[in-house]
């Protein structure tokens, strides 16, 4: 949940973004682009805008940055474009983190809407959507976010993730 009077300082937005830039790529290609929206600019309405209903939460954020990302003139680019745009989140992810903020990426948006209203060319795909914003006061939460957030996390065992010796065969028996 976030904390919708929280500004998200130009230091703060820039040093997530730099993370971002620094990710590792592939080649050196450097693929990954960002349109970034600041609470109540046009941008950030247009982002909000193109989020599915369940990730409306966001819209509290002080940044959406939609992630896209160049996948080039052939197949093995395209996927690692994405890997690439993958490394960027987690970077700045990891940055937002490190300065007490939190930053929640999503896929629940509408990708080809987003193409439309912001002119992306053909060949960029929009990857996600990353809202950077400060953690707001669960005391005056809507009961849905309550709801969502009290479910917890659960991830796969590391034993059906983690393979050693050929597929299936878990890393530590």
């Amino acid at each position: 949940m976030f904390d919708a009077d929280a500004v998200l300082t130009t230091e703060q937005l820039v040093a997530v973004l730099e993370a971002a830039r620094w990710a590792a790529t592939w080649g050196h290609r450097q693929p990954v682009r960002f349109i970034v929206g600041l609470r109540d600019d046009e941008t950030f309405t247009t982002i909000a805008d193109l989020l599915r209903r369940g990730n409306s939460y966001a819209k509290a954020a002080g940044a959406l940055i939609l992630v896209c990302a160049d996948e080039g003139e052939d197949e093995r680019t395209a996927r690692y474009a994405a890997v690439d745009a993958g490394a960027a989140i987690a970077q700045l992810t990891i940055e937002a983190v490190s300065r007490g903020l939190i930053a929640h990426p999503m896929a629940g948006f509408n990708a080809d809407g987003a193409c439309d209203v912001f002119g992306i060319p053909s060949g960029v795909r929009p990857i996600a959507v990353v809202a950077v914003g400060s953690l707001g006061d669960y005391d005056t939460a809507p009961p849905e976010i309550l709801e969502r957030d009290a479910q917890g996390r659960a991830r796969l065992p590391l034993e059906q993730v983690a393979f050693a010796g050929g597929w299936g065969q878990p890393l530590y028996p």
